[in-house]
C-alpha cells in the first residue's frame, strides 16, 4: 500500500489574502474553496505548480481530534523543489515575493551563493503571517529521480 503526502495544512489568519499570495505571487493553483456546511468554516486547497501535494488553508474549521489547532506563522520547514533556483528565485521576486538570497550549507553554517554539491543551494520565503518555506534546486525533475 502507497502512503502519499497530498495535503498539508497551512495556519493563516486572513484566508483571502492568504490565498492571494499563494496564487498570484507564488503562482500556485486555486482547487477548491468552498464550506463544507453553512456556517461552519471555510476550506482553501492550493497546488504548487507542478506539485501532486496541496496546502490547505482553513478557517472556522472543528479542530482535529487529539490534534490542537496551529498558530498562523509557526509553520516551519515547508520545502519545494525546483530544477532552476535562479530561475525560481527570479519568478518569485518577480511576482513581489521577498525571498532570500540564493544560499548554501557551508562547514560554518549558511553561507550565501551556490553549494558546489548538488542539492546544496536554497532559498527562503515567508507568507503573510510568517509561515517559512525552503525552495532547493534539485539535480533532476522528479519524475527522474
Amino acid at each position: 500500500m502507497d502512503w502519499t503526502l497530498e495535503v498539508i495544512v497551512v495556519p493563516v489568519t486572513d484566508l483571502d489574502r492568504a490565498k492571494a499570495f499563494y496564487v498570484d505571487r507564488c503562482g500556485f493553483r486555486a482547487e477548491i474553496d468552498t464550506s463544507f456546511f453553512e456556517g461552519v468554516g471555510r476550506f482553501v486547497q492550493l497546488t504548487p505548480p507542478g506539485s501532486r501535494c496541496s496546502v490547505v488553508l482553513e478557517s472556522g474549521m472543528p479542530e482535529s481530534p487529539g490534534q490542537p489547532r496551529m498558530t498562523p506563522g509557526s509553520m516551519r520547514g515547508l520545502q519545494l523543489c525546483v530544477t532552476d533556483i535562479e530561475a525560481a528565485r527570479a519568478e518569485l521576486t518577480g511576482r513581489g515575493v521577498e525571498v532570500t538570497p540564493v544560499m548554501h550549507v557551508s562547514a560554518s553554517g549558511w553561507a550565501e551563493g551556490r553549494g558546489e554539491a548538488s542539492w546544496n543551494c536554497f532559498l527562503f520565503f515567508q507568507d503573510p503571517d510568517g509561515n517559512g518555506w525552503t525552495v532547493q534546486e534539485a539535480p533532476t525533475p522528479l519524475a527522474e529521480r
